[in-house]
């Protein structure tokens, strides 16, 4: 569906592996402090002070995390950069570094790869965090993304998923269920492209959708925006699997239950009309989606006021004794059990 109109293809062969790690990573520059060496050793060096360190890990496989048919390469190494930035932002921490790893199949020229870490550099840049080092390898089955993030945070700021108390308010930043409709609608053009490969799609009223499966932003301001409003979570996740199975680890390691309101979920407008046009259910949508990266939290009640009416913010729902379980309350004020269908479980609907 999308096709590289460039006739120059280099063989990642003609560099050798050291010389295509230069080329890839000459670009790169150290923002943070707490970098003292970077790429061009054998390993890193850092140096955090007093500070505590916090590290993720995620894996992105082709045909199982991402289809080339529709994900441009350079948006894909800049949503590879953030998912594992949002992990960091989720511990209520700051992203400093990263490591990329790939491992890539000879079907991809040096070009294809460029695109991918002009991504890569975009996201190092926009959220300021040090690329230091990782390693590149052959694939026999196409491509293959390892990121590592770092970061950092005083002792007293760290924010887990345990944290959860009785009577806490359950809250989200954003809005939620887009990005699983943006794709969505691009599994649907890429349907129409195989029977018709002269269809052009006409995606303008999917746009705000798209954005959000193809390049979504972490969170990073929710840290500032807290502590400005003189907040701090009790726990915290990010909303990478869907919000009732991020609410049931919350409530799983924090011994508590929830009652999340159907009414107090917000959702886009453009997801709503999306939902009617693909005949789903966007309670469904909202709750099962995944991929969204805003951040879910809670606060103990006494910040009711503090946070009542912010735009950034909705809250959504409450903590309970772990003995009420775990439900949804819908609009019309029944309780139903919530399930951690994620993503599977949308098209069972």
């Amino acid at each position: 569906m999308i096709e590289d109109k460039s006739p120059q293809r280099t063989s990642i062969a003609q560099l050798g592996e050291f010389g295509l790690i230069d080329h890839l990573t000459s670009n790169f520059t150290i923002n943070q402090p707490s970098t003292l060496k970077g790429i061009g050793d054998d390993a890193a060096v850092l140096d955090f002070r007093d500070k505590k360190v916090v590290v993720s890990t995620d894996l992105l496989i082709e045909g199982v995390h991402f289809d080339l048919a529709y994900v441009p390469l350079k948006h894909l190494g800049y949503k590879a950069v953030v998912v594992n930035i949002s992990d960091i932002c989720a511990m209520n921490a700051k992203a400093t570094q990263i490591t990329v790893s790939i491992a890539v199949s000879n079907r991809f020229p040096l070009e294809a790869l460029d695109e991918l870490f002009a991504g890569i550099t975009l996201a190092a840049n926009e959220y300021k965090v040090d690329v230091i080092g990782g390693d590149t390898t052959s694939s026999q089955k196409g491509l293959i993304i390892s990121i590592t993030a770092i970061g950092e945070a005083d002792e007293d700021e760290i924010v887990y998923r345990n944290g959860a108390k009785q009577t806490d308010l359950l809250v989200v930043s954003g809005d939620i269920g887009a990005a699983y409709m943006g794709l969505q609608v691009l599994e649907r053009e890429k349907q129409v492209f195989q029977v018709n490969p002269n269809s052009q799609p006409d995606l303008d009223a999917y746009t705000y959708l798209i954005e959000r499966q193809l390049k979504p932003e972490a969170r990073k301001d929710v840290r500032t925006l807290l502590h400005a409003l003189e907040i701090k979570p009790t726990s915290m996740i990010d909303i990478s699997d869907g919000l009732s199975s991020e609410i049931m680890h919350l409530c799983k390691q924090s011994g508590v239950g929830c009652n999340l309101y159907e009414d107090k979920l917000p959702l886009d407008p453009q997801l709503i009309n999306v939902c009617e046009e693909f005949d789903i259910d966007s309670t469904t949508v909202a709750i099962n989606g995944g991929e969204d990266y805003e951040l879910l939290f809670t606060i103990p009640i006494d910040d009711f006021d503090k946070i009542k009416g912010n735009p950034n913010f909705t809250i959504i729902g409450h903590m309970t004794q772990e003995s009420e379980g775990i439900h949804l309350v819908t609009r019309a004020n029944t309780k139903i059990a919530l399930k951690a269908r994620g993503w599977d479980g949308i098209s069972e609907n």
